[in-house]
């Protein structure tokens, strides 16, 4: 699937919204130019099939091998059932924490030791979460494959942490593509693309904010 067509179809459904004269405040403090919620693709029939398509793409190209897959929680759990339906493979998913009744389980979902296991993500900021995942399927004796995801913003600390952890990730688009698609689409101006850019390169400085502002 088309970087391209993944950024028009997350633009258009404001699934990333860019707003760099008004940032948004993350919980950490910082202010942001993008607000991200790929959960809108699930109530949006065509986004949602280029998605799913496409991550379903992402596997078969990159993680052929791919026995299982298995969704983050939350926001990867549908992306993960509704990719496995289309390959017809098996799925589950990761919780946050293990529950503290019944089984007590963090994993749901037949895992067997040893089986080749895809992680599906719906965005990759700085790592953190998706490693914690790969970390506890790896503990239950699972060979992550790798990751496939929706948008990657391609920060430097998230590049970094992948590295370091040696998991491969593969996002059907990115945060230079969707900003240049949406200078062409008229969502922000042409020189807004730069300040973007700078946001992503170093989140905690602000200068970004008021340059280049007409």
């Amino acid at each position: 699937m088309n970087a391209d067509i993944i950024a028009r179809d997350l633009l258009k459904i404001q699934a990333v919204f860019f707003r760099p004269d008004e940032p948004f405040t993350w919980a950490s403090g910082i202010k942001s130019p993008v607000y991200c919620d790929n959960r809108l693709t699930l109530t949006a029939p065509q986004v949602r099939l280029d998605v799913e398509t496409g991550l379903s793409e992402l596997v078969r190209e990159y993680y052929p091998e791919a026995e299982v897959l298995m969704g983050t929680s939350t926001a990867g759990i549908a992306h993960a059932a509704i990719t496995a339906h289309l390959m017809g493979l098996p799925m589950g998913y990761v919780r946050s924490g293990a529950k503290d009744h019944g089984r007590k389980n963090q994993i749901e979902g037949r895992l067997e030791q040893g089986q080749k296991v895809v992680v599906i993500e719906d965005l990759i900021s700085t790592g953190g979460s998706v490693l914690e995942v790969v970390n506890v399927l790896r503990e239950a004796g699972a060979e992550v494959l790798g990751v496939a995801s929706i948008f990657t913003y391609g920060m430097q600390k998230g590049l970094e942490r992948l590295a370091a952890a040696e998991v491969t990730n593969h996002s059907l688009t990115n945060f230079d593509v969707i900003a240049r698609v949406a200078a062409e689409e008229g969502y922000i101006r042409p020189e807004d693309v730069a300040r973007l850019l700078a946001f992503r390169d170093n989140p905690s400085d602000e200068s970004w904010i008021s340059s280049n502002r007409k």
